[in-house]
């Protein structure tokens, strides 16, 4: 069974990380909070058939948020947090590319 399905979850394409691919060949993926960094670089060599030089983990924790709501003549403030994930920033080899849009290149 591939495992690299449950592995990356899903890749980040924010402006930021564009840039990052461009300059410097890193790309980052939503990876689940128990993987490890050799987990999280088999995943990707073998998902996408590249060569991993160096994997590097962040635990980003959730925001804080309130919310206020009327409900019948009443307001209501709650508090709560959005959840909190682990990004894996993944650095290739110059020759390879990870192309997530499948255009041209």
């Amino acid at each position: 069974m591939n495992t690299h399905f449950k592995i990356l979850l899903r890749p980040v394409l924010t402006e930021k990380m564009t840039i990052l691919q461009e300059r410097s060949n890193k790309y980052a993926f939503i990876v689940p909070k128990g993987c490890n960094k050799h987990m999280i670089k088999n995943a990707v060599e073998s998902k996408f058939g590249v060569k991993v030089i160096k994997v590097s983990t962040i635990n980003q924790s959730g925001k804080q948020k309130q919310m206020t709501v009327k409900s019948g003549g009443r307001t209501i403030r709650t508090s709560g947090s959005r959840p909190s994930f682990k990004k894996a920033i993944v650095t290739l080899h110059r020759d390879d590319i990870i192309d997530f849009v499948g255009g041209e290149g």
